[in-house]
């Protein structure tokens, strides 16, 4: 049976209907939960336009749904950003430095060092040893995610521990 004209969001009376029913509601939620900092009118103005965008696929039942979710997951990104933003100004580029020649001289040898070390690892210890140690994996995360056991995660990175021991002695 088709829809009629009333269970049709793209219609603009029911869709306004339902714009006018949820968006005080929705920048509430978005309001109580994240703050103002993240701008909650503009996001319920998003959701809106996706519910829009998406009018024949979304029945008026679904509607208060996928607004909220929506704009949930646009505040959820927005915070994200943010916490980039954040990290990014709280470091500083150091255009001098206090340490004398030699030492820097040897802190870019040792750099090299290790760039090498890790180059001669085999990818597989490489990709396991770097999601490890630099991105803070665990052990079974990183089973997970390269789809192999946790025992052949642990070789792969003990492994690459006793190779990088061997080629940086200063380890």
């Amino acid at each position: 049976m088709p829809k009629s004209i009333q269970d049709n969001i793209c219609e603009e009376r029911l869709f306004s209907s339902i714009f006018n029913k949820y968006a005080k509601d929705l920048r509430n939620f978005l309001y109580y939960k994240f703050g103002e900092q993240l701008n909650p009118k503009d996001k319920v103005q998003e959701a809106f336009v996706k519910l829009w965008e998406n009018c024949g696929k979304v029945t008026p039942e679904k509607a208060k749904s996928f607004v909220f979710t929506t704009a949930n997951n646009l505040m959820l990104n927005e915070a994200a950003h943010q916490k980039v933003i954040l990290k990014y100004q709280g470091t500083k580029p150091t255009h001098y430095t206090n340490e004398n020649p030699e030492f820097l001289m040897q802190e870019d040898e040792y750099r090299k060092k290790v760039q090498l070390a890790l180059a001669n690892l085999t990818d597989a210890q490489r990709e396991a040893f770097l999601m490890n140690r630099i991105e803070g994996k665990r052990f079974k995360e990183i089973a997970e995610i390269l789809d192999i056991s946790t025992k052949a995660v642990e070789k792969r990175i003990y492994g690459a521990l006793e190779k990088l021991r061997k080629d940086i002695k200063e380890l």
